[in-house]
């Protein structure tokens, strides 16, 4: 599952400073392995699943073995923290040996550290195994809407899905319009995470762009738009939505394992999830009940990929980038594929590897309740940051809990 939050959108207010020029060449892999040896990299991930913070440690257990790397999961409740910190070593003038050496990354947070020429690079698509990645069929190369130039290391592909129990929900539900018609006949059935938790913004994010007149406008800054025009119906339908939400939408889970806890506790039928294979995973782990299944919306649901990326004055540079090429490898990648473990799509282009790889992604068993590639459908393209920032400021002033 995908993580960012709001905060550091709006952390714009320094004056950039040269970025300190780090002698390892990403591209002479043999002298980068050799500089990362020793090193210790520290790691700011979002720390609220056990699933996931079990996988950085494996991570950390390959990295060591094999490159002599220690890898240290600094758990996140925000990823805007790590910014912030980032953002206070420069404005300090703490230029060399920060504290944060790697940054799960993406969206938001990752167009403020570009703008801000925060993040080391370009180094990205110099990595060995950058040659597997799919770069013609996935959206490794933009981070919503923003350029990543080899600033960010895809590790995990993610799309939005929603998770029913087909106890009580049998079907699937085609449309936004159509999971509004069912809450009305099923009052207090559904609900999302409360913004600006990422996965409640995106919950506004696809409602977003499948009840505008123009999901166009979505791909460029919010500012170059009518704002209130193009949200208006979005506002329309949450009007309508929110009495037929869990508690009336007077309170919400705070953030998505919150969400499914109240699924498994048979409050809930109805789930949004930005991880096709989480429902997999929380059923082979006994967190949801095995009647539980997903689908996504006729028209398309958002995706996205995670990334990582190295703050510019990151003591740790050459071990950050071993870790980040080991996440893109093909045994990383099948490895948090399998719903046992995290259930996330790949980033690479699985028909192009060895015969070797390829049959351990062809043998990989998907889990009960993950779609196929070719179930999931079309993908829709994230809007652009500020359209995330905007939308969840102004719905906290509308539908926020207490209101």
């Amino acid at each position: 599952m995908i993580r960012t939050t709001l905060a550091a959108f709006a952390l714009l207010a320094a004056p950039a400073l040269a970025q300190s020029q780090d002698p390892i060449d990403p591209a002479d892999w043999e002298a980068v392995l050799e500089a990362a040896e020793g090193q210790t990299v520290y790691w700011h991930a979002w720390g609220g699943s056990t699933a996931t913070n079990d996988f950085i440690a494996w991570v950390g257990e390959q990295v060591s073995e094999d490159y002599g790397v220690t890898l240290e999961h600094v758990k996140l409740a925000d990823t805007a923290d790590a910014v912030t910190r980032v953002l206070s070593e420069k404005q300090a003038g703490e230029d060399e040996g920060g504290a944060v050496d790697l940054i799960w990354l993406n969206g938001p947070n990752f167009a403020s550290m570009k703008e801000q020429d925060l993040l080391y690079g370009p180094f990205a698509e110099d990595l060995p195994n950058w040659d597997y990645v799919d770069v013609d069929g996935k959206t490794v190369r933009t981070d919503f809407t923003v350029p990543t130039e080899g600033y960010e290391a895809p590790w995990a592909m993610a799309q939005v899905v929603f998770m029913h129990d087909t106890e009580d929900l049998p079907d699937p539900l085609p449309s936004a319009e159509a999971i509004l018609e069912w809450t009305k006949e099923n009052p207090g059935r559904f609900t999302y995470p409360q913004p600006p938790d990422f996965l409640g913004t995106t919950f506004l994010k696809q409602t977003l762009i499948e009840v505008t007149e123009d999901d166009e406008v979505l791909q460029k800054p919010a500012d170059e738009a009518d704002f209130d025009a193009v949200v208006a119906p979005l506002w329309d339908y949450l009007d309508a939505l929110t009495p037929n939400l869990w508690r009336q939408g007077r309170s919400y889970p705070q953030t998505g394992p919150d969400q499914l806890r109240l699924m498994a506790d048979d409050e809930i039928d109805l789930a949004i999830s930005f991880s096709p294979g989480e429902a997999s995973t929380a059923i082979a782990d006994n967190r949801l009940p095995s009647s539980v299944r997903t689908f996504v919306l006729e028209d398309g649901t958002l995706g996205n990929a995670s990334f990582v990326a190295i703050p510019y004055n990151s003591g740790s540079k050459a071990g950050a980038m071993v870790v980040a090429n080991y996440l893109m490898s093909p045994e990383a990648q099948v490895h948090a594929q399998d719903p046992d473990v995290l259930g996330y799509g790949t980033v690479l282009d699985v028909a192009d590897l060895p015969e070797e790889q390829r049959a351990a992604f062809e043998a990989l068993d998907l889990g009960v309740a993950t779609l196929s590639p070719q179930e999931l459908g079309e993908v829709r393209p994230e809007p652009h940051p500020s359209w995330m920032t905007r939308i969840a400021d102004t719905w906290t002033e509308r539908y926020g809990a207490g209101q």
